[in-house]
């Protein structure tokens, strides 16, 4: 590994603000060479571009370039540019466009380049391709070269608004799945509305594009990175603030062991713009993320288009098999025509609302001097970059008498009691945000809970997610319906009936050694739920049969770091000594290893999670908002029901 293998390249050249339209064209005007000096200004300004790694850039060649393109005439006159120009929509050229694309076209390559051989983490033959465009727009042009082609998965969401929205492709919508071996390989999503927000991107993200990407298992990331689906982008009218990118970006890298190459495409808000660009960096240099903001209930406009995408590729995809069918009565994403009753002048009024919208800067993401600190036996190897955790010398008194007393420790047990009252110390040095993560290893996760359940309940008004590998019953003993904790446990018992509010076990018939079980309950109900609870600390803890092999619980543990800005503390016994090393160094940014489950899924695999689809009919109960009618019930019922629900959120299922 190089020294730079851990780091994040950026490619800027001031060749491409050179490119700039030359005549009057209202439709093109917001096409301007700030959008990228705006972006490198912030980046340069925050100390960001410093801390990555500059990479030249390179033309791409020709042979690069006829790829996917014909020779044409390479130099026009400006006059016969513009008349050229008036052949398309939206669209302008200038004398260099062929200098200024070979220039792009390179850039991309080489930064690709410089992931795959290693010479940066992120930013040999490849066999899977995953592409993610974001962009507002469909990328119509890069589905054409790829939809009969399995080894390239393309995800697209953009505006569509029943064909009314450019391109006004037919083929943009949610039904065009690919053609021949590809088929099933092309990822529609159309936005039918505008004004979308945060947990509708985060909805779609866990409810279709991850689980089929792990499915997928690709080996490479492309970001299509266009920031005019940020709000206030004249554009994409939506209203996602910068930080859910940084979400987004998160849940990628988990992805082809963090090999993701971000492109900056369209974005024309010269607020938002560099702010989801700074967003999408920190991110990428693994920099603690934003709490998740604004989420509330998905539109149902948002739901319909996800709903329809899930059933018209369950047929592709493993992970989908349980996905619902299509509604027999008309949803909003089959094509309507709605002119008629559009008027123009609210219409004009809607947009100048949009252009006119307010809304906060991003909070600054301050990394805690200590990434991760541990807390284990004096001999057990640790990674170069963590810290040994020690408590005081000196024991206070009263922690000590309140330790032996809540977890019955023999007084004389020096060990135990320097280990819990260790723990304990860390928790707080967490809670004030002076170390980033933990891990500690007990001589039994049981106690070491129940110590920590109480002093968070007596402590600080904080709220922590507890998720739980094993078949451990005891640790819940100390739960409270207060609001302040949630506990997900995932294990091969089946517990629904103890189930409460606060207290979601999920049963798995294989337990944790099913591995795409358990990553697809992790992606559609774990990190929904962690989202919505939004928790100030996640305590992950294993039991040492739980029967999770280690690439999944580095998923897992890559997955949770994206809520509470990182605070995660681990708890492992001590007999897992041999896990230590791994463990650490996922918590201090190392991306997760890929879990290698290209091949199609069995559906023996799936069966345990249709048990567990009562867990969250069961949690239904309790969460009416989360878990909406529409999302447990048959097809039918829910054609019937659509119309009549409003409110729903990101803690979604979207099962039959």
């Amino acid at each position: 590994m190089t020294p730079d293998r851990t780091k994040t390249a950026l490619i800027y050249d001031e060749e491409m603000t050179k490119y700039k339209l030359l005549w009057v064209d209202p439709a093109c005007k917001i096409e301007v060479p700030e959008r990228l000096t705006v972006s490198y200004e912030a980046l340069m300004r925050t100390g960001l571009a410093s801390r990555c790694v500059s990479v030249p850039v390179r033309e791409a060649t020709d042979e690069d370039i006829l790829l996917v393109h014909s020779k044409t005439n390479p130099y026009m006159t400006l006059e016969d540019l513009q008349v050229f120009t008036l052949q398309y929509g939206d669209v302008y050229f200038h004398p260099n466009i062929y200098h200024c694309a070979k220039l792009a076209s390179g850039a991309t390559l080489q930064l690709v380049d410089s992931v795959m051989t290693g010479k940066v983490r992120n930013g040999m033959a490849l066999v899977r391709i995953l592409i993610v465009d974001w962009d507002v727009h469909h990328g119509q042009g890069v589905q054409y070269c790829f939809e009969e082609d399995p080894s390239v998965l393309y995800f697209s969401w953009h505006r569509y608004e029943h064909q009314k929205f450019w391109p006004n492709l037919r083929e943009s919508d949610y039904d065009n799945v690919g053609k021949a071996e590809g088929a099933g390989f092309n990822i529609n999503v159309p936005w039918n509305k505008i004004g979308l927000e945060n947990s509708d991107y985060l909805s779609v993200f866990l409810h279709m594009l991850l689980p089929v990407a792990y499915e997928f298992c690709p080996e490479l990331v492309l970001v299509c990175a266009g920031f005019d689906t940020a709000i206030g982008d004249p554009e994409g009218e939506m209203h996602a603030t910068p930080d859910v990118f940084a979400h987004l970006t998160h849940l990628l890298m988990n992805l082809a062991d963090g090999k993701v190459c971000a492109v900056l495409e369209g974005g024309y808000n010269l607020k938002s713009l560099p702010q989801s660009v700074c967003e999408t960096i920190q991110t990428l240099l693994g920099d603690p993320l934003p709490r998740p903001a604004n989420l509330k209930n998905p539109c149902k406009s948002a739901l319909e288009s996800l709903h329809c995408v899930r059933a018209a590729h369950r047929k592709y995809w493993s992970c989908l098999q349980h996905a619902a069918d299509l509604p027999s009565d008309d949803l909003s994403t089959k094509r309507v025509k709605l002119a008629e009753e559009e008027n123009p002048v609210e219409k004009t009024e809607e947009k100048t609302e949009a252009e006119e919208l307010v809304w906060p800067d991003p909070p600054k993401r301050i990394s805690p001097n200590v990434r991760t600190a541990v807390v284990v036996p004096e001999g057990v190897t640790c990674p170069e970059g963590c810290q040994r955790f020690s408590p005081a010398k000196d024991l206070n008194p009263g922690l000590i008498k309140q330790l032996q007393e809540s977890s019955g420790t023999n007084p004389d047990d020096t060990d135990a009691l320097t280990t819990l009252s260790g723990l304990i110390s860390l928790m707080d040095q967490m809670e004030k945000n002076e170390i980033r993560s933990g891990l500690a290893l007990v001589p039994d996760v049981s106690m070491a809970m129940n110590r920590i359940f109480r002093h968070a309940a007596s402590s600080s008004s904080n709220r922590m997610l507890i998720v739980l590998l094993g078949d451990d019953e005891k640790a819940k003993s100390c739960l409270t319906e207060n609001g302040k904790t949630m506990f997900v446990q995932f294990s091969k018992k089946n517990l629904e009936a103890e189930m409460s509010k606060y207290y979601i076990p999920i049963c798995l018939k294989k337990g944790c050694s099913d591995a795409p079980g358990l990553i697809y309950a992790v992606l559609c109900l774990l990190l929904p739920l962690g989202y919505e609870f939004d928790p100030d600390l996640v305590l992950l803890v294993r039991t040492s049969d739980c029967g999770a092999s280690e690439n999944t619980w580095h998923q897992i543990l890559s997955l949770l770091q994206g809520l509470a800005q990182g605070h995660t503390l681990v708890l492992m016994q001590e007999s897992e000594q041999s896990s230590v090393a791994s463990t650490v160094s996922s918590l201090l940014g190392t991306p997760a290893p890929s879990l290698g489950l290209s091949q199609p899924w069995a559906q023996t695999t799936w069966r345990p999670w249709r048990n567990s689809d009562l867990s969250c009919k069961r949690t239904g109960s309790y969460y009416k908002q989360q878990f909406p009618k529409t999302v447990v019930m048959s097809a039918d019922t829910l054609s019937r029901e659509s119309k009549k629900i409003h409110s729903h959120s990101i803690l979604h299922k979207i099962i039959s």
